[in-house]
């Protein structure tokens, strides 16, 4: 009988471990097959997804997914590297990877502080010899030559407002056409651009003007489109590039209203990364030329709303984006210098609040301040070059005496800011 019952129990633990093992097995399978789906679905999901994705631009890709805005990033690109001769968008992506070398050139995750300030108020060469190239005017005159000859195909929703649309040209590339409520809205677009390329400041895409003509052949295969649109014949609007794979940025540490600002004693200068420090250097250039343009769409609204809204500065901040190589893309500039001019009685004191949050500077673009205060002819430069490279300048106009009058008092203050700083920290 014990034998019998001996038998039987080693039949059971028998039984029992081939369940397990069978059981085992099943599952590591289904596991496997789960992980090779996984693996091969991930590239149609994306593509799937991202079918309609050419009409998103700016803070539309904010909310895609990464792996979804790498592949529209890459789909998009196709078109600008078909032919031998290198695109637009071509020169852009061998810059931001120029940018990346670099970048991974200093052997050194953090800079010391002496390598981070020179002069006691400026941003070092060091520091300045690696930012993001940015929108060189290499790329901008490329660009500008492409979109003036190629023709509209296409025209749908994804430039903000429902008047703006995002074009796509014959070749494959895409700009935003913006089609103002009024003059002041392209002016500004514009003016601004051409502002920021006398600044040396290379983080805004390039623009360019077009006159609106359904009988055309850069406009005519769109004729339908316009006229539902009811845009009216012979309207200037602007078009400026359109950019993928953008991300949106956050209002670093020392801006935000808890900080005491931006300024050469601030000590988690030194524990911020390469990385951190060249965002830095870009925000500081970004204040100067919103404070230049009275732009208040920007960081200064952000401030404004913080009346009512305490984490504003938490999130992303609008009309700033970033590409991969940590370019800071500053768009949508409509506000700046003619409508924000009108309504600088109302920004004002939030003008003056953010520029004095800041006591560091880029030395090249201190020097463009310095040079046009001391010439007091920045209306005369900027027109110079806002004609010289814009054919339709004489029909969208420029700024009238009084905001020209109003570009050169800011110079000038912007310049009494950068001294006052310099006496503040010249010990350093």
């Amino acid at each position: 009988m014990r034998f019998v019952s001996a038998n039987l129990l080693a039949l059971f633990l028998l039984c029992t471990c081939s369940c397990v093992l069978y059981v085992w097995s099943r599952l590591e399978d289904r596991l496997g097959r789960q992980k090779r789906g996984f693996h091969g679905a991930g590239p149609l999901f994306a593509y799937s997804k991202s079918a309609d994705l050419s009409a998103r631009t700016f803070r539309a890709l904010l909310t895609v997914p990464a792996a979804q805005k790498s592949h529209h990033y890459n789909r998009i690109d196709s078109h600008n590297s078909s032919n031998t001769k290198e695109k637009a968008g071509d020169i852009v992506k061998r810059n931001y990877h120029t940018h990346v070398t670099k970048i991974t050139s200093i052997k050194r995750d953090t800079l010391r502080f002496n390598e981070i300030i020179e002069d006691g108020i400026f941003w070092s060469q060091r520091l300045d010899d690696h930012l993001p190239v940015g929108f060189s005017e290499v790329h901008a005159r490329t660009w500008r030559q492409r979109a003036r000859g190629n023709l509209v195909v296409s025209l749908e929703s994804g430039c903000g407002r429902v008047s703006n649309q995002l074009a796509t040209f014959s070749d494959g590339s895409k700009a935003c056409v913006r089609y103002g409520i009024n003059a002041d809205q392209i002016q500004g677009e514009t003016l601004s651009y051409y502002l920021a390329n006398l600044l040396g400041i290379t983080n805004i895409p390039p623009v360019i003007l077009s006159q609106l003509n359904v009988d055309s052949e850069q406009w005519g295969s769109v004729r339908q489109r316009v006229d539902g649109l009811q845009w009216s014949a012979g309207a200037i609007v602007s078009l400026t590039e359109w950019v993928a794979n953008l991300t949106g940025v956050v209002t670093p540490a020392p801006l935000r209203q808890e900080s005491k600002g931006l300024h050469p004693l601030l000590p988690e200068l030194e524990n911020k990364t390469i990385a951190g420090l060249l965002e830095l250097v870009q925000w500081s250039d970004l204040i100067i030329f919103d404070y230049l343009t009275a732009n208040f769409d920007r960081l200064v609204s952000n401030l404004f709303s913080l009346q009512w809204d305490a984490r504003v500065m938490e999130r992303d901040t609008s009309n700033l984006l970033r590409t991969p190589s940590g370019d800071l893309v500053f768009i949508d500039n409509e506000a700046g210098l003619v409508h924000g001019y009108r309504v600088l009685d109302m920004w004002e004191r939030y003008h003056s609040t953010v520029l004095s949050s800041v006591c560091l500077f880029r030395k090249a673009t201190a020097q463009h301040i310095i040079d046009l205060h001391r010439s007091r002819d920045t209306r005369m430069r900027l027109l110079e070059l806002y004609r010289d490279r814009e054919p339709l300048a004489t029909e969208l106009g420029f700024l009238s005496d009084e905001h020209a009058r109003t570009l050169q008092n800011r110079i000038d203050r912007l310049y009494k800011h950068i001294l006052n700083c310099k006496d503040k920290y010249s010990q350093l």
